[in-house]
């Protein structure tokens, strides 16, 4: 088996497809050229895991968390989901058409092409009278920043407007607080929370046999890259700073440096972007 190991840290469902499609990258004629006696290893380390919320918001004068959803949804003027999994477990919770939910068709702002691929797999953007959906047109900014900049170029009076935004507990407020500073009313309701692996759970076993510095490690998330260093500070004889990491934004970069990854690369967003980067770390390690 080689030394070279490569772990995906997304939540386990969304990781499945990511190996996948890894592995059999890995396994094409390109790296055969490049001469590799053995593939790398392909570890899961699920650091959150997405768990959907069914109960209702912490004000108990408030109706259940479906209800309230809808009783928001009526007056929207836009509704943003910060990502699929806010996509998979608002449409969870609703269990009907969106379109059901206003007199009017309520547009949808999403921060990159997995969301909107979601959002088809419901039917939404397919209807005979299609919802729009808006999400910044070049991948290299799918995130906050360049869903504000699409928004923009709709030349919205953002004081008549009201916003619901779906997202998970904690996360980033920036968009929510540029909409509200632009004049905007808006709604964040959190509809999942991200629970952290668990210290003993046998997912860690394999990292312990691992050679860091024959590592390359996937980070999608800033909170998670967080809570890794927490644990790997805590728990690790190694360290990072001997370890590779490719992180698709910024801030995931940024978080990546700060607990102390040596080698800290950037790809563009997506999956396809993940597995050419790893490609080339192989072929240069």
């Amino acid at each position: 088996m080689s030394a070279q190991t490569i772990i995906v840290t997304r939540p386990a469902g969304q990781a499945r497809q990511l190996i996948e499609l890894l592995s059999a990258s890995l396994k094409n004629d390109a790296l055969v050229k490049l001469g590799k006696q053995a593939l790398p290893q392909i570890l899961s380390l699920p650091l959150l895991t997405i768990v959907p919320k069914e109960g209702e918001p912490s004000d108990s004068q408030i109706a259940p968390l479906a209800d309230h959803i809808a009783t928001v949804l009526k007056d929207a003027d836009l509704a943003i989901f910060v990502s699929p999994n806010a996509i998979e477990c608002t449409m969870r919770l609703l269990g009907r058409s969106w379109q059901d939910f206003s007199k009017k068709i309520i547009p949808i702002g999403v921060m990159g092409g997995s969301s909107k691929l979601a959002l088809q797999h419901h039917g939404i953007g397919l209807e005979e009278i299609p919802t729009a959906i808006f999400l910044p047109k070049n991948n290299e900014h799918w995130d906050s920043e360049g869903l504000w900049k699409e928004l923009q170029s709709l030349d919205w009076n953002w004081s008549e407007r009201k916003v619901v935004i779906f997202k998970g507990d904690g996360g980033r407020d920036w968009l929510a607080d540029t909409l509200a500073a632009a004049g905007a009313t808006v709604k964040a309701i959190s509809v999942y929370a991200r629970v952290p692996l668990d210290i003993d759970s046998s997912a860690w076993d394999a990292i312990h046999k691992i050679d860091f510095a024959q590592s390359l490690w996937l980070l999608t998330s800033s909170e998670a890259v967080r809570y890794l260093g927490e644990v790997i500070h805590d728990q690790f004889a190694q360290t990072l700073l001997y370890a590779s990491a490719i992180c698709p934004h910024q801030n995931i970069s940024e978080a990546a440096k700060a607990i102390g990854f040596g080698k800290v690369f950037m790809c563009e967003p997506g999956d396809d972007a993940l597995i050419k980067a790893s490609q080339v770390w192989l072929s240069l390690n």
